[in-house]
């Protein structure tokens, strides 16, 4: 079980110093915080400073921050857990990509020794996940069964133009909680979607109370779409697994019976394998560890 500091209490004190390991799953990018050891917490982060670490101009420029946390600590329990924040500092219940980052932190830096085939398990706020590391470089996480809101229809409206009197689009959407919440909206070309830049207005509020991520997806063939996302709290991004897999729920939902349970899912940042079985989910991808960066004077960000 994961604690009150793990499930989202940032702290009101910003540590002066922070180490971080840049990260990307299909240029999907996340800081991460590691701990010191395997006994001890990483620092907490605020909210305002997360926003300041993940700008792309003024910081150092992440789609999302994650505290890589031990078991045991903060009340967590026996897995690492994958304390995850989106861009704006707001909480995640999970986040594919960033799973297979820190994936791949802990096995390179030896944190945790997967079993002979490659197999480990994580803690995130989705609960428990198991995951593997393949001889190709790939990790496939396991992310568990799809469910859906209440509403699973919705209207979805992008804007098609921020500077011009293009107005706008509205097509219907089908919701899938992954456990992120999603509005998949199938459409023509990816260009349809416009550029993105605000989030789309999806309607009624009360479907998604917490915010939703917005895929506009387009039916490539059998077993295969491409996508483009817009993700709450931190904007059109390059890739999103929970949107690739809900994508391909979305997709398997609208063709019916004898559609394809793999999905090759194209992104603006590479590919990703989706299969659905009876036992839920699994996303395949890469996970890269760029580099690492100590800052040592946070306050400087928030100035």
């Amino acid at each position: 079980m994961v604690g009150m500091s793990a499930n989202g209490s940032t702290g009101d004190a910003a540590p002066s110093s922070l180490r971080l390991i840049k990260g990307h799953g299909t240029r999907n990018d996340f800081l991460l915080v590691p701990a010191v050891d395997a006994s001890s917490a990483p620092p907490e982060i605020s909210a305002e400073l997360v926003a300041a670490l993940c700008h792309r101009r003024a910081g150092m420029g992440a789609d999302g921050l994650i505290r890589v946390v031990p078991p045991g600590v903060e009340g967590n329990g026996k897995f690492w857990f994958m304390d995850h924040r989106n861009a704006d500092g707001s909480l995640a219940q999970m986040c594919g990509n960033g799973a297979r980052v820190f994936v791949r932190y802990l096995v390179t830096s030896g944190r945790v020794v997967a079993d002979p085939d490659g197999r480990l398990r994580i803690a995130t706020r989705a609960g428990e996940n198991e995951a593997q590391v393949h001889a190709d470089g790939t990790i496939t996480i396991s992310m568990g069964a799809p469910s859906f809101p209440a509403v699973r229809a919705v209207p979805v409206v992008s804007v098609v133009s921020a500077v011009s009197d293009q107005g706008s689009s509205s097509w219907p959407a089908t919701g899938v909680l992954m456990p992120n919440p999603h509005a998949v909206v199938f459409v023509d070309d990816l260009d349809d979607a416009g550029p993105l830049l605000d989030a789309p207005d999806v309607a009624p509020g009360s479907v998604f109370p917490d915010g939703v991520n917005v895929e506009f997806v387009v039916l490539e063939g059998p077993g295969r779409l491409s996508m483009r996302v817009h993700e709450r709290g931190s904007g059109e991004t390059q890739s999103c697994g929970t949107g690739a897999c809900a994508a391909a729920v979305a997709a398997r939902r609208r063709l019916g019976e004898g559609a394809p349970a793999a999905w090759l899912v194209t992104v603006p940042g590479g590919r990703l394998t989706v299969t659905e079985s009876a036992d839920g989910i699994d996303l395949r991808g890469p996970a890269v560890l760029v580099g690492e960066v100590v800052i040592n004077d946070l306050s400087a960000l928030l100035g």
